[in-house]
């Protein structure tokens, strides 16, 4: 089912009866990169999907969003729907969002996953290639520095290789608003560093990332998930940052396993 929450484009699937996982996408993608996920899981979960702010069918507003601003989204999408203690998945961006959410209110969820992301806010030199994204955008175009990035965040033979999947995410990508991607752009690089509470997290957690990922290393996720109690920390092969495209039927394979060893249904 759609609706619109607070100007976002939420999508819901499965009995609401059942334990809600919401899932929050990456940048500059949209809800639909969870789709595999959301397949294989509605069956036994009530799986919720949105459109962050500026991203899909969204509302766009003047693009001058916060971190922050994300999350009070995010609280607003749980309040409307009356999520009980919702499992959250979120990657990339996503998961900048799942982090400060939980720092915020950890109490609101039952479980966390976090995919392809890190706690660390943008050092300078983060915060200038934003900037010159943004800029890029102005000057050259979205679609141009669109398939920059979005080809950055697969594996190097994943045009070739996965090509539809690969084009069909990629053209997706090219019809956002230009002012809702640098917005979300404006949010990211502003955003706050959470690397200090991951030790005061007390749910359940799954930290997954791809084997090929060059945004977010094994490595640094790897550190991320050690300063978690009790995380579960696994790398996904064949894959890069967008992991639930990529190798789908194995990040299936981690969150089920993960849901039906942590979250009581």
């Amino acid at each position: 089912m759609k609706r619109l929450i607070n100007g976002l484009s939420v999508n819901t699937f499965g009995d609401e009866k059942k334990q809600s996982i919401i899932f929050v996408h990456g940048f500059p993608f949209d809800h639909t990169m969870w789709e595999n996920q959301i397949s294989f899981l509605k069956e036994n979960y009530y799986c919720v999907a949105y459109d962050v702010r500026g991203l899909g069918l969204s509302i766009v507003g003047d693009g001058q969003y916060t971190m922050e601003f994300f999350v009070d989204d995010l609280f607003s999408i749980i309040s409307e729907l009356k999520l009980n203690s919702p499992v959250l998945c979120g990657l990339s961006m996503g998961g900048y969002i799942a982090l400060r959410a939980v720092e915020r209110n950890q109490i609101l969820f039952s479980a966390l996953i976090l995919l392809d992301t890190r706690p660390e806010a943008d050092d300078n030199a983060g915060k200038l290639k934003r900037s010159a994204g943004i800029n890029q955008i102005n000057t050259e175009g979205l679609e141009k520095f669109t398939k920059s990035f979005v080809t950055n965040c697969f594996a190097d033979d994943a045009p070739i290789e996965k090509k539809e999947m690969f084009e069909r995410t990629l053209q997706k990508s090219f019809m956002h608003n230009p002012v809702g991607v640098k917005g979300c752009l404006i949010a990211i690089m502003s955003r706050t560093d959470t690397t200090q509470f991951l030790p005061d997290i007390k749910i359940p957690t799954l930290v997954i990332c791809g084997s090929f990922d060059k945004l977010t290393p094994p490595l640094v996720m790897r550190t991320m998930a050690e300063k978690i109690p009790g995380a579960e920390f696994a790398v996904v092969p064949l894959a890069a940052h967008i992991t639930p495209l990529e190798n789908p039927a194995n990040v299936n394979d981690l969150i089920s396993g993960f849901l039906k060893r942590k979250v009581v249904l």
